[in-house]
């Protein structure tokens, strides 16, 4: 297997109480940067756009397919931990439940998908993506949270919220050749045009 796999956690999300989380969209200031990610020098050696079946998600992997011309497979497995058993949480009391999602791995939190079990299915899922795809760069359009369950696992280390992105809108590599982590996060690139105001962030 030659390439990378690209792993890219969306950036900026419409946050809309009323709406299913999973259902969130990108933002304007969201979509914009990933259509100039779609313009960054490590992307264009992809071979195959590979994303999770949120919207949020789809969304990136759209933008990244009408740059590059190249087909989008969808995985449900490479989804965020599952937050269903509590909806949309506004905070600080949403940062409280990450942080002990992160602290007790092996302990459902407010009915949240254990962290242990979400980092067995997001290296699961990166692991068939790694033998399926073509070889080349495959660009991985996912979540920030599944993505620090996966560093972690790269590193060999326990699963802690140290190895967490700062800030939404980020990417990290894999080598195909040994599924060895190349470099941790790295933000995507900033928004090239100005973005409309509004509800969003």
């Amino acid at each position: 297997m030659q390439g990378n796999l690209i792993y890219i956690s969306h950036p900026e999300v419409v946050i809309d109480p009323d709406m299913a989380v999973p259902d969130w969209p990108l933002s304007d200031l969201g979509r914009a940067r990933m259509a100039a990610t779609s313009q960054a020098n490590w992307v264009q050696g992809a071979t195959s756009i590979w994303c999770s079946t949120e919207t949020k998600a789809q969304d990136g992997a759209e933008i990244l397919q009408d740059a590059l011309g190249l087909p989008v497979f969808e995985l449900e497995e490479l989804g965020e931990n599952d937050r269903s058993a509590t909806g949309y949480v506004a905070p600080p009391e949403f940062w409280d439940i990450v942080d002990a999602f992160f602290a007790q791995p092996d302990t459902s939190i407010r009915g949240w998908e254990r962290a242990a079990d979400a980092q067995t299915r997001i290296i699961a899922a990166l692991t068939k993506i790694n033998a399926d795809a073509p070889d080349g760069d495959a660009l991985i359009v996912a979540h920030g949270g599944v993505g620090a369950l996966a560093m972690c696992a790269l590193r060999g280390v326990a699963i802690s919220r140290s190895h967490d992105q700062s800030n939404q809108g980020n990417w990290f590599a894999i080598n195909r050749q040994d599924f060895s982590l190349v470099h941790g996060w790295q933000a995507l690139p900033a928004a090239e045009a100005p973005i409309p105001t509004g509800m969003t962030q």
